[in-house]
């Protein structure tokens, strides 16, 4: 099993710079974001919580600020992003008079009270957080008793054809790796969050070339930002022998990619977890016969 700690591989000020530059145009490039933010908004559909104080983790753009508004018609949602250049995005299109507010803080270090939290909905965040421990550490901090976290992330099923493009290239860190749902949930409970429930969907994009593919990437702000990555340019001939490797599965449709889509939920506890602190409900231990 994959520990959480072998994906704290990223560079913080690389992913801040990339989705600043990709901000711009995101809403219409990003689809995935669009299909995940569904797929949660799908799952909290019938969920029996309400509250005054939502918060959309890593918030991008904002497109979730609208049906958020709607769904807790009571509430002020608070958009959190490390991107200045996404929240300058969304308040360019948020109404004068919307229950929305926009605040730069980094996810592991939120600005807010303890246990001051309704809601945590946190579209595609995980795949760019360095220490997912700390992450679930904190929204259990600021979260209610019996208060929710909503997110979706991808598997490590995600992005196998770029992966395979790559190793056949070089054995260098270019694509991300992603965390069994498994592995998520127990990180979860670690922290002192609630009864982690996860499901799995597919999804299946198709491009008419690698240069598609590649502009498509870098329009989402979804480059390489690993730390361990070569800091130099790729080579002309590395980068057309990876764009020849990727051509090699083309199928009828076209090229290819796989994503393995993760969604999830868990509670708050009223409890903050310490490192090293792993909670048990007693009410499941059972005796020894």
């Amino acid at each position: 099993m994959n520990s959480p700690a072998a994906f704290s591989a990223l560079n913080r000020r690389d992913v801040r710079r990339r989705f600043d530059r990709a901000a711009p145009g995101f809403d219409g490039t990003d689809f995935v974001h669009t299909v995940t933010r569904d797929g949660l908004l799908e799952r909290l559909e019938p969920m029996l919580v309400e509250g005054t104080t939502v918060v959309d983790l890593g918030c991008g753009t904002g497109s979730a600020c609208r049906p958020l508004t709607r769904r807790f018609r009571r509430a002020r949602i608070i958009g959190i992003d490390l991107s200045l250049g996404m929240l300058a995005e969304l308040s360019r299109k948020k109404p004068w008079r919307s229950k929305f507010a926009a605040v730069q803080a980094d996810a592991t270090a939120l600005p807010f009270a303890d246990h001051s939290v309704d809601v945590v909905f946190a579209n595609l965040l995980l795949p760019w957080i360095d220490d997912l421990a700390l992450l679930f550490r904190e929204v259990a901090r600021v979260l209610q008793k019996e208060g929710l976290l909503l997110f979706s992330t991808l598997g490590p099923d995600s992005l196998l054809e770029l992966r395979r493009a790559w190793q056949s290239v070089d054995a260098g860190a270019h694509v991300n790796l992603f965390l069994d749902m498994h592995d998520i949930g127990d990180a979860a409970v670690r922290a002192g969050l609630r009864d982690p429930v996860l499901d799995v969907d597919r999804l299946t994009v198709t491009y008419a070339s690698s240069t598609a593919l590649f502009r498509d990437l870098t329009a989402a702000g979804a480059r390489n930002s690993l730390r361990e990555r070569c800091r130099s340019l790729s080579g002309k001939d590395r980068f057309a022998a990876v764009t020849d490797a990727l051509e090699a599965e083309r199928n009828a449709d076209g090229i290819r990619l796989d994503l393995e889509l993760v969604y999830g939920h868990c509670w708050g506890s009223g409890a903050i977890a310490r490192s090293g602190e792993y909670r048990v409900d007693a009410t499941q231990i059972g005796r020894r016969s």
